[in-house]
Protein backbone atom coordinates (compact mmCIF):
# COMPACT_ATOMS: atom_id res chain seq x y z
CA UNK A 1 0.00 0.00 0.00
CA UNK A 2 1.11 3.80 -0.69
CA UNK A 3 2.54 4.61 2.93
CA UNK A 4 1.53 7.85 1.67
CA UNK A 5 -2.09 6.29 3.43
CA UNK A 6 -0.33 4.82 6.13
CA UNK A 7 -0.68 6.00 9.80
CA UNK A 8 1.16 4.57 12.54
CA UNK A 9 -0.11 5.69 16.46
CA UNK A 10 -0.14 4.76 19.75
CA UNK A 11 -2.03 5.90 22.54
CA UNK A 12 -0.35 7.33 25.80
CA UNK A 13 -2.15 8.29 29.20
CA UNK A 14 -1.96 8.05 32.80
CA UNK A 15 -3.72 5.01 33.99
CA UNK A 16 -7.96 4.87 33.95
CA UNK A 17 -7.57 7.60 31.64
CA UNK A 18 -9.51 5.86 28.86
CA UNK A 19 -7.31 4.64 26.19
CA UNK A 20 -9.03 1.57 25.41
CA UNK A 21 -12.52 2.90 25.97
CA UNK A 22 -11.05 5.31 22.93
CA UNK A 23 -9.85 2.38 20.90
CA UNK A 24 -13.23 1.13 21.19
CA UNK A 25 -14.80 3.14 19.72
CA UNK A 26 -12.36 3.18 17.07
CA UNK A 27 -13.01 0.07 15.79
CA UNK A 28 -16.40 0.77 16.01
CA UNK A 29 -16.34 3.71 13.87
CA UNK A 30 -13.87 2.42 11.38
CA UNK A 31 -16.43 -0.73 11.05
CA UNK A 32 -13.27 -2.98 12.37
CA UNK A 33 -15.71 -4.43 14.79
CA UNK A 34 -19.28 -5.07 14.06
CA UNK A 35 -21.66 -3.89 17.43
CA UNK A 36 -22.30 -7.90 17.97
CA UNK A 37 -18.53 -8.30 18.31
CA UNK A 38 -17.97 -5.60 20.39
CA UNK A 39 -17.48 -5.78 24.19
CA UNK A 40 -15.51 -3.17 26.32
CA UNK A 41 -12.08 -3.29 26.26
CA UNK A 42 -12.10 -5.04 23.09
CA UNK A 43 -8.15 -4.98 22.81
CA UNK A 44 -7.18 -6.27 26.31
CA UNK A 45 -7.79 -9.85 25.86
CA UNK A 46 -5.98 -11.53 29.11
CA UNK A 47 -8.67 -12.01 31.47
CA UNK A 48 -6.11 -10.21 34.40
CA UNK A 49 -6.67 -7.26 32.15
CA UNK A 50 -10.15 -7.12 32.27
CA UNK A 51 -10.79 -8.18 35.84
CA UNK A 52 -8.28 -5.54 37.02
CA UNK A 53 -9.73 -2.86 34.08
CA UNK A 54 -5.93 -2.17 33.44
CA UNK A 55 -4.07 -2.87 30.31
CA UNK A 56 -0.80 -4.93 31.03
CA UNK A 57 0.18 -5.62 27.97
CA UNK A 58 0.77 -3.56 24.47
CA UNK A 59 -1.79 -4.63 21.69
CA UNK A 60 -1.92 -3.83 18.35
CA UNK A 61 -5.11 -3.28 15.49
CA UNK A 62 -5.06 -2.25 12.00
CA UNK A 63 -8.47 -0.65 10.82
CA UNK A 64 -9.30 0.71 7.70
CA UNK A 65 -10.56 4.58 7.23
CA UNK A 66 -12.03 6.42 4.61
CA UNK A 67 -10.74 10.24 4.58
CA UNK A 68 -11.34 13.02 2.09
CA UNK A 69 -11.94 10.21 -1.10
CA UNK A 70 -8.85 8.01 0.18
CA UNK A 71 -8.45 4.77 1.62
CA UNK A 72 -6.38 5.14 5.28
CA UNK A 73 -4.72 2.30 6.71
CA UNK A 74 -4.84 3.05 10.71
CA UNK A 75 -1.98 1.06 12.72
CA UNK A 76 -2.72 1.59 16.73
CA UNK A 77 -0.90 0.10 18.90
CA UNK A 78 -2.58 1.01 22.30
CA UNK A 79 -0.09 0.76 26.03
CA UNK A 80 -0.34 0.59 29.39
CA UNK A 81 -0.70 3.33 31.32
CA UNK A 82 0.75 2.07 35.15
CA UNK A 83 4.16 3.66 36.10
CA UNK A 84 5.58 -0.69 36.27
CA UNK A 85 5.06 -0.97 32.45
CA UNK A 86 6.70 2.27 31.40
CA UNK A 87 9.15 -0.15 29.26
CA UNK A 88 5.71 -1.31 27.35
CA UNK A 89 4.90 2.05 26.18
CA UNK A 90 8.69 2.89 24.74
CA UNK A 91 8.63 -0.07 22.96
CA UNK A 92 4.87 0.82 21.49
CA UNK A 93 6.48 4.15 20.35
CA UNK A 94 9.78 2.66 18.80
CA UNK A 95 7.20 1.11 16.22
CA UNK A 96 4.77 4.81 15.72
CA UNK A 97 5.35 7.67 14.20
CA UNK A 98 2.72 9.41 16.08
CA UNK A 99 0.89 9.55 19.70
CA UNK A 100 -2.51 10.71 20.74
CA UNK A 101 -2.02 12.07 24.29
CA UNK A 102 -5.40 11.43 26.25
CA UNK A 103 -5.68 13.61 29.29
CA UNK A 104 -8.87 12.64 31.67
CA UNK A 105 -11.08 15.90 31.95
CA UNK A 106 -11.70 15.58 35.39
CA UNK A 107 -8.58 15.01 36.92
CA UNK A 108 -6.12 16.56 34.77
CA UNK A 109 -2.68 16.16 34.09
CA UNK A 110 -1.30 13.12 36.54
CA UNK A 111 2.13 12.11 36.87
CA UNK A 112 2.09 9.19 34.28
CA UNK A 113 0.55 11.74 31.52
CA UNK A 114 4.00 13.56 32.01
CA UNK A 115 6.33 10.52 31.86
CA UNK A 116 4.41 9.34 28.38
CA UNK A 117 4.54 12.64 27.03
CA UNK A 118 8.49 12.84 27.23
CA UNK A 119 8.58 9.07 26.35
CA UNK A 120 7.09 10.02 23.23
CA UNK A 121 8.73 13.19 22.89
CA UNK A 122 12.45 10.96 23.09
CA UNK A 123 11.16 8.43 20.61
CA UNK A 124 10.54 11.86 17.75
CA UNK A 125 6.73 10.53 17.78
CA UNK A 126 4.40 13.82 16.88
CA UNK A 127 2.00 14.31 20.16
CA UNK A 128 -1.46 15.03 19.21
CA UNK A 129 -3.97 16.53 22.27
CA UNK A 130 -7.03 14.79 23.21
CA UNK A 131 -8.97 15.63 26.41
CA UNK A 132 -11.48 13.02 27.09
CA UNK A 133 -14.60 12.33 29.34
CA UNK A 134 -15.85 15.79 28.60
CA UNK A 135 -19.93 14.39 28.85
CA UNK A 136 -18.99 13.64 33.24
CA UNK A 137 -20.56 16.82 35.21
CA UNK A 138 -17.14 17.45 36.95
CA UNK A 139 -15.42 17.90 33.52
CA UNK A 140 -13.46 20.98 33.70
CA UNK A 141 -11.41 20.69 29.69
CA UNK A 142 -10.42 24.43 29.62
CA UNK A 143 -8.69 24.15 32.73
CA UNK A 144 -7.02 20.72 31.64
CA UNK A 145 -5.99 22.51 28.19
CA UNK A 146 -4.20 25.11 30.35
CA UNK A 147 -2.25 22.55 32.21
CA UNK A 148 -1.46 19.94 29.11
CA UNK A 149 -0.47 23.78 27.47
CA UNK A 150 1.74 24.72 30.71
CA UNK A 151 3.31 20.81 31.26
CA UNK A 152 3.68 19.20 28.24
CA UNK A 153 3.31 22.44 25.70
CA UNK A 154 1.12 20.81 23.52
CA UNK A 155 -1.41 23.86 22.65
CA UNK A 156 -4.88 24.42 24.24
CA UNK A 157 -6.19 25.31 21.49
CA UNK A 158 -5.20 21.72 19.28
CA UNK A 159 -6.66 19.92 21.77
CA UNK A 160 -9.27 17.66 20.92
CA UNK A 161 -12.78 17.49 23.39
CA UNK A 162 -13.43 14.14 23.26
CA UNK A 163 -15.79 11.09 24.91
CA UNK A 164 -14.61 7.86 24.06
CA UNK A 165 -17.50 6.29 26.34
CA UNK A 166 -20.21 8.03 23.49
CA UNK A 167 -18.12 8.10 20.88
CA UNK A 168 -18.43 12.24 20.74
CA UNK A 169 -15.83 13.43 18.88
CA UNK A 170 -13.72 10.66 17.94
CA UNK A 171 -14.09 10.56 14.50
CA UNK A 172 -12.66 14.41 14.54
CA UNK A 173 -9.82 13.00 16.00
CA UNK A 174 -9.56 9.73 13.09
CA UNK A 175 -10.01 12.55 10.61
CA UNK A 176 -7.14 14.50 12.15
CA UNK A 177 -5.04 11.39 12.78
CA UNK A 178 -5.37 11.13 9.17
CA UNK A 179 -4.59 14.92 8.27
CA UNK A 180 -2.18 15.76 10.80
CA UNK A 181 -0.01 12.51 11.39
CA UNK A 182 3.37 11.91 9.90
CA UNK A 183 3.19 8.94 7.40
CA UNK A 184 6.11 6.26 7.16
CA UNK A 185 8.93 7.07 5.23
CA UNK A 186 8.60 5.56 1.67
CA UNK A 187 11.87 2.91 1.64
CA UNK A 188 10.11 -0.10 -0.10
CA UNK A 189 12.79 -0.12 -2.61
CA UNK A 190 15.35 -0.77 -0.03
CA UNK A 191 16.52 -4.06 1.96
CA UNK A 192 14.30 -5.35 4.11
CA UNK A 193 14.05 -4.42 7.99
CA UNK A 194 11.38 -5.01 10.33
CA UNK A 195 11.31 -4.72 13.88
CA UNK A 196 9.90 -7.22 16.88
CA UNK A 197 8.49 -4.92 18.91
CA UNK A 198 6.76 -7.59 20.61
CA UNK A 199 5.79 -11.62 20.76
CA UNK A 200 4.00 -14.26 22.52
CA UNK A 201 4.19 -18.54 22.68
CA UNK A 202 1.50 -20.63 21.11
CA UNK A 203 1.40 -24.24 22.31
CA UNK A 204 1.02 -25.29 18.74
CA UNK A 205 2.30 -22.78 16.10
CA UNK A 206 5.45 -21.57 18.23
CA UNK A 207 6.62 -18.15 18.58
CA UNK A 208 4.18 -15.61 17.25
CA UNK A 209 5.78 -12.08 16.24
CA UNK A 210 4.40 -8.93 16.47
CA UNK A 211 6.35 -6.63 13.77
CA UNK A 212 6.58 -3.66 12.62
CA UNK A 213 8.37 -2.94 8.24
CA UNK A 214 10.72 -0.32 7.81
CA UNK A 215 11.69 -1.21 4.88
CA UNK A 216 11.43 -3.59 2.23
CA UNK A 217 8.76 -5.91 2.52
CA UNK A 218 7.55 -9.64 3.56
CA UNK A 219 5.85 -12.28 2.20
CA UNK A 220 4.42 -16.00 2.39
CA UNK A 221 7.38 -18.71 1.79
CA UNK A 222 10.29 -16.11 1.91
CA UNK A 223 13.21 -17.22 3.54
CA UNK A 224 13.90 -14.78 6.42
CA UNK A 225 16.91 -14.20 8.94
CA UNK A 226 16.98 -13.11 12.49
CA UNK A 227 19.56 -10.73 12.47
CA UNK A 228 20.77 -10.78 16.09
CA UNK A 229 20.87 -14.57 16.27
CA UNK A 230 21.57 -15.02 12.58
CA UNK A 231 19.36 -18.01 12.28
CA UNK A 232 17.16 -18.22 9.58
CA UNK A 233 13.21 -19.57 8.76
CA UNK A 234 10.28 -19.68 6.24
CA UNK A 235 7.31 -17.43 7.21
CA UNK A 236 4.55 -20.09 6.87
CA UNK A 237 1.99 -17.46 7.90
CA UNK A 238 1.91 -13.53 7.82
CA UNK A 239 -0.74 -11.55 8.19
CA UNK A 240 -2.63 -7.94 10.65
CA UNK A 241 -4.52 -7.61 13.37
CA UNK A 242 -7.72 -7.08 12.42
CA UNK A 243 -8.35 -7.43 15.69
CA UNK A 244 -8.27 -10.96 15.73
CA UNK A 245 -5.32 -12.77 13.49
CA UNK A 246 -6.21 -12.33 9.73
CA UNK A 247 -3.73 -13.62 7.18
CA UNK A 248 -3.07 -11.30 4.38
CA UNK A 249 -0.19 -13.26 2.65
CA UNK A 250 2.43 -9.94 2.62
CA UNK A 251 3.47 -6.26 4.88
CA UNK A 252 4.79 -3.78 2.83
CA UNK A 253 6.81 -1.12 4.24
CA UNK A 254 5.27 0.99 7.03
CA UNK A 255 3.08 -1.55 8.30
CA UNK A 256 2.16 -3.56 11.46
CA UNK A 257 1.19 -7.64 11.50
CA UNK A 258 2.26 -10.69 13.00
CA UNK A 259 4.51 -13.33 11.55
CA UNK A 260 4.71 -17.31 12.11
CA UNK A 261 7.80 -19.13 10.73
CA UNK A 262 8.14 -22.18 12.99
CA UNK A 263 10.06 -20.92 15.76
CA UNK A 264 9.57 -23.56 18.22
CA UNK A 265 12.67 -22.25 20.57
CA UNK A 266 11.62 -19.27 23.14
CA UNK A 267 15.51 -18.19 22.96
CA UNK A 268 15.47 -17.88 19.49
CA UNK A 269 13.40 -14.48 19.47
CA UNK A 270 14.05 -11.16 21.03
CA UNK A 271 11.89 -8.28 20.98
CA UNK A 272 13.98 -5.64 19.50
CA UNK A 273 15.71 -7.93 16.97
CA UNK A 274 15.62 -7.05 13.33
CA UNK A 275 13.96 -9.55 10.31
CA UNK A 276 15.89 -9.49 7.25
CA UNK A 277 15.68 -11.20 3.80
CA UNK A 278 17.85 -14.20 3.80
CA UNK A 279 18.94 -13.66 0.14
CA UNK A 280 19.08 -10.21 0.49
CA UNK A 281 20.22 -8.86 3.71
CA UNK A 282 20.19 -5.49 5.30
CA UNK A 283 23.61 -4.39 6.09
CA UNK A 284 23.27 -2.95 9.59
CA UNK A 285 19.80 -3.85 11.93
CA UNK A 286 17.43 -1.62 13.24
CA UNK A 287 18.40 0.19 16.44
CA UNK A 288 17.60 -2.03 19.82
CA UNK A 289 15.47 -1.18 22.51
CA UNK A 290 17.78 0.15 25.85
CA UNK A 291 16.99 -2.66 27.88
CA UNK A 292 14.63 -2.36 30.85
CA UNK A 293 16.53 -1.59 34.13
CA UNK A 294 14.96 -4.16 36.66
CA UNK A 295 13.75 -2.07 40.47
CA UNK A 296 12.58 -4.80 42.44
CA UNK A 297 14.06 -8.58 42.79
CA UNK A 298 12.30 -11.17 44.77
CA UNK A 299 12.73 -14.71 45.29
CA UNK A 300 10.33 -17.63 43.69
CA UNK A 301 10.44 -21.23 44.88
CA UNK A 302 7.97 -23.87 44.09
CA UNK A 303 5.31 -24.99 46.66
CA UNK A 304 4.87 -29.10 47.46
CA UNK A 305 2.63 -29.54 45.01
CA UNK A 306 4.84 -28.00 41.88
CA UNK A 307 8.40 -29.05 40.71
CA UNK A 308 11.52 -27.07 39.89
CA UNK A 309 11.35 -28.00 36.19
CA UNK A 310 7.68 -26.83 35.86
CA UNK A 311 8.54 -23.39 37.05
CA UNK A 312 11.59 -23.26 34.72
CA UNK A 313 8.94 -23.64 31.90
CA UNK A 314 6.95 -21.59 32.49
CA UNK A 315 9.53 -18.69 33.34
CA UNK A 316 10.64 -19.13 29.89
CA UNK A 317 6.88 -18.56 28.26
CA UNK A 318 6.90 -15.49 30.34
CA UNK A 319 10.46 -13.87 30.04
CA UNK A 320 9.07 -14.34 25.81
CA UNK A 321 5.91 -12.33 26.39
CA UNK A 322 7.50 -9.92 28.76
CA UNK A 323 10.87 -8.81 27.94
CA UNK A 324 11.09 -6.52 31.26
CA UNK A 325 11.31 -9.45 33.54
CA UNK A 326 14.33 -11.49 34.09
CA UNK A 327 15.40 -14.95 36.83
CA UNK A 328 18.10 -16.80 37.21
CA UNK A 329 18.90 -20.04 39.22
CA UNK A 330 19.06 -19.25 43.12
CA UNK A 331 19.59 -22.17 45.72
CA UNK A 332 18.36 -21.37 49.67
CA UNK A 333 19.32 -23.72 52.36
CA UNK A 334 15.98 -23.04 53.93
CA UNK A 335 13.33 -23.16 51.15
CA UNK A 336 15.62 -25.16 48.13
CA UNK A 337 16.29 -24.77 44.20
CA UNK A 338 14.71 -21.54 42.95
CA UNK A 339 14.71 -18.17 40.91
CA UNK A 340 15.75 -14.54 41.62
CA UNK A 341 13.69 -13.01 39.89
CA UNK A 342 13.57 -9.06 38.20
CA UNK A 343 10.66 -7.19 37.83
CA UNK A 344 10.03 -3.38 37.39
CA UNK A 345 7.56 -2.79 40.01
CA UNK A 346 5.50 -4.68 42.59
CA UNK A 347 2.30 -4.13 40.22
CA UNK A 348 4.39 -5.94 37.79
CA UNK A 349 5.37 -8.74 40.17
CA UNK A 350 1.77 -9.13 41.09
CA UNK A 351 0.80 -9.51 37.38
CA UNK A 352 3.87 -12.53 36.91
CA UNK A 353 2.87 -13.98 40.14
CA UNK A 354 -0.86 -14.34 39.50
CA UNK A 355 0.21 -15.09 35.29
CA UNK A 356 2.22 -17.88 36.83
CA UNK A 357 -0.82 -19.23 38.80
CA UNK A 358 -3.54 -18.99 36.50
CA UNK A 359 -1.98 -19.65 32.83
CA UNK A 360 0.51 -22.48 34.34
CA UNK A 361 -0.98 -23.71 37.44
CA UNK A 362 1.41 -23.47 39.50
CA UNK A 363 1.46 -22.72 43.27
CA UNK A 364 4.81 -20.76 44.60
CA UNK A 365 6.64 -19.64 47.82
CA UNK A 366 8.01 -16.12 47.11
CA UNK A 367 10.09 -14.03 49.56
CA UNK A 368 9.88 -10.52 49.85
CA UNK A 369 10.91 -8.10 47.51
CA UNK A 370 14.42 -5.69 47.72
CA UNK A 371 15.83 -3.38 45.30
CA UNK A 372 19.50 -3.88 44.03
CA UNK A 373 22.73 -2.38 45.63
CA UNK A 374 26.07 -1.16 44.98
CA UNK A 375 28.81 -2.98 47.09
CA UNK A 376 32.48 -1.31 47.08
CA UNK A 377 34.95 -3.40 48.82
CA UNK A 378 38.79 -2.85 49.98
CA UNK A 379 40.11 -3.36 46.43
CA UNK A 380 38.09 -1.23 44.92
CA UNK A 381 36.36 -3.65 43.07
CA UNK A 382 31.97 -2.54 42.70
CA UNK A 383 29.99 -5.02 42.79
CA UNK A 384 25.64 -5.21 42.08
CA UNK A 385 23.55 -7.31 44.47
CA UNK A 386 19.92 -7.79 44.38
CA UNK A 387 19.47 -9.70 47.83
CA UNK A 388 20.96 -9.30 51.13
CA UNK A 389 21.67 -12.83 51.10
CA UNK A 390 24.48 -11.66 48.53
CA UNK A 391 26.00 -9.18 51.00
CA UNK A 392 30.22 -9.88 51.61
CA UNK A 393 31.25 -9.93 55.09
CA UNK A 394 31.01 -6.68 56.39
CA UNK A 395 35.22 -6.87 56.72
CA UNK A 396 35.35 -6.61 53.01
CA UNK A 397 33.18 -3.74 52.62
CA UNK A 398 34.19 -0.08 52.00
CA UNK A 399 30.70 1.36 51.27
CA UNK A 400 27.32 0.17 50.21
CA UNK A 401 25.50 2.24 47.81
CA UNK A 402 21.76 2.68 47.21
CA UNK A 403 19.47 3.24 44.52
CA UNK A 404 17.67 6.85 44.00
CA UNK A 405 15.04 7.98 41.93
CA UNK A 406 13.81 11.39 40.74
CA UNK A 407 10.07 10.68 42.26
CA UNK A 408 7.29 13.68 40.61
CA UNK A 409 4.35 13.89 42.80
CA UNK A 410 1.37 15.70 41.60
CA UNK A 411 -1.07 16.43 44.04
CA UNK A 412 -3.58 19.18 45.26
CA UNK A 413 -2.58 21.94 47.43
CA UNK A 414 -4.53 20.86 50.56
CA UNK A 415 -2.69 17.66 51.21
CA UNK A 416 1.29 19.40 50.30
CA UNK A 417 1.75 19.53 54.77
CA UNK A 418 0.45 15.36 54.76
CA UNK A 419 3.06 14.55 51.61
CA UNK A 420 6.30 16.21 52.72
CA UNK A 421 5.85 14.54 56.32
CA UNK A 422 5.06 11.39 54.69
CA UNK A 423 7.76 12.06 52.06
CA UNK A 424 10.48 13.02 55.05
CA UNK A 425 9.91 10.10 57.12
CA UNK A 426 10.68 8.12 54.06
CA UNK A 427 14.65 9.68 53.58
CA UNK A 428 12.93 11.94 50.37
CA UNK A 429 14.26 15.46 49.54
CA UNK A 430 12.69 18.08 47.85
CA UNK A 431 14.12 19.23 44.72
CA UNK A 432 11.23 21.93 43.18
CA UNK A 433 7.88 22.93 44.01
CA UNK A 434 5.69 24.11 40.85
CA UNK A 435 1.81 25.19 40.52
CA UNK A 436 -0.07 23.13 37.57
CA UNK A 437 -2.78 25.67 39.00
CA UNK A 438 -4.35 27.48 41.72
CA UNK A 439 -5.23 23.83 43.42
CA UNK A 440 -2.72 21.42 42.12
CA UNK A 441 0.94 21.31 42.79
CA UNK A 442 3.73 18.97 41.02
CA UNK A 443 6.88 18.28 43.78
CA UNK A 444 9.57 16.49 42.41
CA UNK A 445 12.37 14.66 45.22
CA UNK A 446 15.51 12.72 45.17
CA UNK A 447 14.05 9.41 46.79
CA UNK A 448 15.78 6.28 48.15
CA UNK A 449 14.29 3.50 46.05
CA UNK A 450 14.01 0.96 49.01
CA UNK A 451 11.87 3.47 50.87
CA UNK A 452 9.21 3.97 47.76
CA UNK A 453 7.95 0.83 46.19
CA UNK A 454 6.34 -0.96 48.49
CA UNK A 455 3.23 1.19 50.12
CA UNK A 456 4.61 4.60 49.60
CA UNK A 457 1.97 5.01 46.58
CA UNK A 458 -1.00 3.41 49.11
CA UNK A 459 -0.33 5.44 51.91
CA UNK A 460 0.20 8.63 49.43
CA UNK A 461 -3.49 8.18 47.89
CA UNK A 462 -4.87 8.18 51.49
CA UNK A 463 -3.54 11.67 52.72
CA UNK A 464 -4.13 13.15 49.32
CA UNK A 465 -8.14 11.79 49.23
CA UNK A 466 -7.28 9.77 46.48
CA UNK A 467 -6.22 12.25 44.17
CA UNK A 468 -2.34 11.99 44.67
CA UNK A 469 -0.10 10.47 41.54
CA UNK A 470 3.83 9.74 41.31
CA UNK A 471 6.13 8.41 38.94
CA UNK A 472 9.57 7.75 39.31
CA UNK A 473 13.08 7.73 37.09
CA UNK A 474 16.16 5.76 38.16
CA UNK A 475 19.14 8.13 38.83
CA UNK A 476 22.10 6.19 40.15
CA UNK A 477 23.49 4.64 42.81
CA UNK A 478 24.75 7.00 46.20
CA UNK A 479 26.59 5.86 49.02
CA UNK A 480 24.21 5.26 52.25
CA UNK A 481 24.44 4.25 55.65
CA UNK A 482 22.95 0.51 55.49
CA UNK A 483 22.94 -2.51 57.66
CA UNK A 484 22.11 -5.89 56.83
CA UNK A 485 19.44 -7.42 59.51
CA UNK A 486 19.38 -11.30 59.87
CA UNK A 487 16.66 -13.13 61.41
CA UNK A 488 17.14 -16.59 63.19
CA UNK A 489 14.70 -19.02 63.37
CA UNK A 490 15.98 -21.82 65.92
CA UNK A 491 18.62 -20.74 66.02
CA UNK A 492 19.41 -20.41 62.58
CA UNK A 493 20.02 -17.38 60.13
CA UNK A 494 16.92 -17.70 57.28
CA UNK A 495 18.76 -15.97 54.61
CA UNK A 496 15.55 -15.55 52.62
CA UNK A 497 13.97 -13.41 55.61
CA UNK A 498 17.38 -11.13 56.21
CA UNK A 499 17.21 -7.19 54.82
CA UNK A 500 19.01 -4.29 53.87
CA UNK A 501 17.73 -0.87 55.97
CA UNK A 502 19.44 2.13 57.04
CA UNK A 503 20.81 2.03 60.12
CA UNK A 504 18.95 4.85 61.89
CA UNK A 505 16.30 2.75 61.54
CA UNK A 506 17.80 -0.76 61.71
CA UNK A 507 16.76 -1.34 65.76
CA UNK A 508 13.37 -0.11 65.42
CA UNK A 509 12.55 -2.29 62.22
CA UNK A 510 14.27 -5.36 63.72
CA UNK A 511 12.30 -5.33 66.51
CA UNK A 512 8.79 -4.91 65.09
CA UNK A 513 9.74 -7.19 62.38
CA UNK A 514 10.21 -10.61 64.84
CA UNK A 515 6.70 -9.27 66.96
CA UNK A 516 5.21 -9.61 63.40
CA UNK A 517 7.07 -13.06 62.54
CA UNK A 518 5.96 -14.37 65.77
CA UNK A 519 2.22 -13.61 65.26
CA UNK A 520 2.89 -15.41 61.41
CA UNK A 521 4.84 -18.43 62.26
CA UNK A 522 2.51 -21.11 63.50
CA UNK A 523 2.65 -22.92 66.75
CA UNK A 524 5.02 -26.40 66.58
CA UNK A 525 5.51 -28.89 68.91
CA UNK A 526 8.25 -27.53 69.69
CA UNK A 527 9.44 -23.92 71.41
CA UNK A 528 10.95 -21.17 68.65
CA UNK A 529 12.86 -18.95 69.53
CA UNK A 530 13.03 -16.11 66.98
CA UNK A 531 16.77 -13.49 66.80
CA UNK A 532 16.86 -10.40 65.31
CA UNK A 533 20.95 -9.83 64.69
CA UNK A 534 22.87 -6.50 62.94
CA UNK A 535 26.54 -7.30 62.43
CA UNK A 536 26.74 -10.64 64.19
CA UNK A 537 25.11 -9.05 67.56
CA UNK A 538 21.73 -10.11 68.78
CA UNK A 539 19.33 -7.20 69.10
CA UNK A 540 16.25 -8.77 70.21
CA UNK A 541 14.41 -11.81 70.84
CA UNK A 542 10.79 -13.59 70.96
CA UNK A 543 9.82 -16.57 71.30
CA UNK A 544 6.54 -18.64 69.74
CA UNK A 545 5.99 -21.53 72.52
CA UNK A 546 5.03 -25.04 71.59
CA UNK A 547 1.96 -26.86 71.84
CA UNK A 548 1.05 -28.80 75.02
CA UNK A 549 -0.48 -32.09 74.88
CA UNK A 550 -1.44 -33.12 78.23
CA UNK A 551 0.11 -36.16 78.93
CA UNK A 552 -0.50 -36.71 82.02
CA UNK A 553 -4.60 -36.49 81.56
CA UNK A 554 -4.72 -40.66 81.44
CA UNK A 555 -2.71 -40.60 85.23
CA UNK A 556 -5.26 -40.16 88.10
CA UNK A 557 -4.56 -41.30 91.31
CA UNK A 558 -1.09 -42.82 92.65
CA UNK A 559 2.23 -40.74 93.54
CA UNK A 560 2.97 -37.98 92.08
CA UNK A 561 6.35 -39.12 90.87
CA UNK A 562 3.96 -40.92 88.35
CA UNK A 563 3.29 -38.01 86.85
CA UNK A 564 6.75 -36.20 87.07
CA UNK A 565 8.61 -39.21 84.72
CA UNK A 566 5.70 -38.99 82.30
CA UNK A 567 6.53 -35.40 81.75
CA UNK A 568 10.49 -35.61 82.15
CA UNK A 569 9.72 -37.94 79.19
CA UNK A 570 7.68 -35.73 77.21
CA UNK A 571 10.23 -33.01 77.65
CA UNK A 572 13.06 -35.33 76.06
CA UNK A 573 11.36 -36.28 73.49
CA UNK A 574 10.53 -32.18 72.78
CA UNK A 575 14.05 -31.71 72.67
CA UNK A 576 14.91 -34.33 70.43
CA UNK A 577 12.33 -33.13 68.15
CA UNK A 578 14.00 -29.57 69.05
CA UNK A 579 17.55 -31.03 67.50
CA UNK A 580 15.82 -32.50 64.13
CA UNK A 581 12.41 -30.36 63.53
CA UNK A 582 12.36 -27.68 60.65
CA UNK A 583 10.30 -24.86 61.34
CA UNK A 584 7.15 -24.31 58.36
CA UNK A 585 7.26 -20.69 57.25
CA UNK A 586 3.94 -19.75 55.57
CA UNK A 587 4.43 -17.45 52.83
CA UNK A 588 2.54 -14.44 54.97
CA UNK A 589 6.06 -14.44 57.35
CA UNK A 590 8.13 -13.55 54.45
CA UNK A 591 5.74 -10.45 53.47
CA UNK A 592 5.47 -9.39 56.62
CA UNK A 593 8.99 -7.82 56.22
CA UNK A 594 7.65 -5.71 54.24
CA UNK A 595 4.65 -3.94 56.50
CA UNK A 596 6.60 -1.59 58.12
CA UNK A 597 3.22 -0.35 59.91
CA UNK A 598 3.00 -0.81 63.80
Amino acid sequence: MDTRYIRNFSIVAHIDHGKSTLADRMLEITGTITSREAQDQMLDDMDLERERGITIKASAVTMNYEYEGHNYMLNLIDTPGHVDFHYEVSRALAACEGALLVVDATQGVQAQTVANAYLAVESGAELMGVINKVDLPSAQPDVVGEEIEHVLGVKKGECFHISAKTGKGVKEVLDAICAFLPEPKDLSNEKTQALIFDSHFDEYRGVICYVRVFSGKLKLKQKVRLMGTGRTYLITEIGKFCPKMKPTGELGTGEVGYLISNIKTLGDVTVGDTITDDAEPAQKALEKYTPPLQMVFSDFYPDTNTDYPKLRGAFDKLALNDASFSFVPQNSPALGFGFRCGFLGLLHMEIIQERLERENDIGVVQTAPSVSYEVVTHDGKVTKIDSPSQLPDRTHIEELREPFVRLEIITGTDSIGNVMKLAEERRCKLVKTDYLGPTRVIMEYKAPLAEIVYDFYDLLKSISHGYGTMDYEFMGFEKSNLVKIDILINGNPVDALSLIVHRDNAEQRGRKLIIKLRRAIPRHQFEIPLQVAIGGKIIARETIKAFRKDVTAKLYGGDVTRKMKVLKKQKEGKKRMKSIGNVQIPQKAFMSILDTSD
